[in-house]
């Protein structure tokens, strides 16, 4: 899943030598802003065929936060 997600921020952020881990910040580490966010949310309910309410993206601050929204959502 880690993976997938990887290859999502990197076509979406354009940055190919980002190192990536549970532990990346979504708005420090990688200068998405809320609407980045959004998109991005967008994104991964296409991939992973489910649903993030917008009120769940107030909570999701780290590629492991996501990670974990996905795996409860399945």
């Amino acid at each position: 899943m880690l993976e997938q997600l990887k290859n999502i921020l990197f076509e979406y952020t354009g940055i190919e030598n980002l190192k990536i881990d549970e532990n990346t910040n979504l708005k420090n580490d990688l200068g998405l802003n809320s609407l980045d966010l959004a998109n991005l949310a967008c994104e991964v309910e296409d991939e992973f065929d489910i649903e993030i309410p917008d009120i769940a993206l107030k909570d999701i601050k780290t590629v492991g936060d996501v990670i974990s929204f996905i795996e409860n959502a399945v």
